[in-house]
């Protein structure tokens, strides 16, 4: 059964986005960026929030952009093709290789276990990512720790009730000081 993935940047008060808003602070340096290449390879399909989703629509076309490098374009040859499923309740429409979810992220994702798939299936966006953990359906926690602290905002983990025991399975830190911290669902 293919494994459910909630990968993130955040702060290191666990913030995903700053109370303003903002979450430049995420922006990768080079190694970081070949880390999240070498993460997306391993993805069958992407379950997006709308506010995800409408920050990745730069890379439906940013291989027109002359100024990009070739990780750049790398990313984008993996992206775009990825299929992804957007889950919004103002959207009516969306781009390249994503459609509208046609139910809960519950549904969406015992439908796509059911289909034949070795690739993980990544969840992005908080909100998202918090229903699905309401649900138990999350298999791995993937944090990208980075070294600020932004005081409030969106948080990467929901606020639960209830308890889930964690196995560590990777950590990296990379030279700009970021950490990957990569945890299991201890499932009994």
């Amino acid at each position: 059964m293919r494994s459910v993935t909630y990968s993130m940047g955040v702060s290191l008060d666990g913030y995903i986005v700053g109370p303003d808003g903002d979450f430049n602070w995420t922006e990768p340096d080079a190694d970081v960026f070949r880390f999240w290449i070498d993460e997306i390879r391993d993805v069958d399909v992407h379950l997006l929030g709308r506010r995800l989703y409408e920050t990745m629509l730069y890379w439906e076309t940013a291989e027109q952009d002359a100024s990009l490098d070739d990780s750049e374009l790398e990313w984008a040859a993996l992206w775009n093709p990825l299929p992804k499923v957007v889950f919004s309740t103002t959207l009516s429409s969306v781009q390249g290789s994503a459609r509208l979810a046609s139910g809960g992220v519950a549904e969406e994702i015992e439908r796509l276990r059911a289909e034949p798939g070795e690739g993980d299936i990544a969840i992005g966006g908080a909100t998202l990512a918090a229903q699905a953990a309401e649900a138990g359906l999350i298999d791995e926690y993937r944090a990208v720790v980075h070294p600020v602290l932004v005081g409030g905002g969106i948080p990467f983990f929901p606020r639960s009730e209830r308890r889930v025991d964690l196995e560590l399975v990777e950590t990296r830190t990379f030279d700009s000081g970021v950490v990957y911290l990569r945890h299991r669902v201890a499932r009994a």
